[in-house]
């Protein structure tokens, strides 16, 4: 494997890595959006699909831990010591916020008495007995850790950005598609003074 390769990550990673981050930006769009709309045949198609998104990306972020556990990712790019306690702090957080959500959001169908049907075809068991009070309570729970979600995941584009723009490294090149492999050569160069800076 050549040295560009291991400074990258495996394909399968980046594929994971931005299907997962669409699927949560579409469902927290989703989320918000039909919130507000009065019960009707379009809220409950909506209901399904966002439900059917959350367990998705509950079942791909399993399997990129399966994945990382098994294909050692590059090491962090050169940065301060509580930079990169920050983003092992912060990446650790997505993780357990993306297998907590889902979860959070299949007790408060549980409890309101709506079963889960996954993709419309396959219908899971309910994880908690139907109750109006557990159902209030678990609805503030799945909105509270999407907004934690909403917080940490603008703090890591933020992040990404300014590791691109400012500190000019390879931390989102080498995570990029496509391209990402010779831009991230190019900036990791620049940012080591072997090169000159675009």
């Amino acid at each position: 494997m050549s040295p560009e390769a291991r400074d990258r990550y495996t394909k399968p990673a980046v594929a994971l890595h931005w299907l997962v981050a669409a699927l949560i930006a579409v469902n927290l769009v989703l989320g918000v959006s039909m919130a507000g709309l009065p019960i009707s045949p379009r809220k409950l198609e909506w209901y399904l699909v966002h439900k059917s998104i959350g367990l998705t990306v509950f079942l791909l972020a399993g399997l990129r831990l399966g994945w990382r556990a098994t294909h050692r990712p590059p090491a962090m790019v050169p940065m301060p010591y509580w930079q990169r306690r920050a983003a092992a702090a912060t990446h650790a957080l997505l993780y357990a916020l993306m297998f907590a959500i889902p979860v959070s959001g299949w007790l408060y169908s549980s409890a309101t008495g709506v079963q889960v049907v996954y993709l419309g075809l396959f219908p899971l068991p309910d994880l908690v007995h139907k109750s109006r009070a557990l159902g209030d309570a678990l609805l503030v729970v799945h909105v509270t850790l999407n907004s934690i979600l909403v917080v940490f995941v603008s703090l890591h584009v933020v992040a990404a950005l300014r590791h691109h723009f400012v500190d000019r490294d390879a931390t989102l090149a080498r995570m990029l598609p496509g391209a990402g492999a010779r831009r991230g050569s190019a900036i990791a160069m620049a940012a080591d003074g072997d090169g000159e800076r675009p």
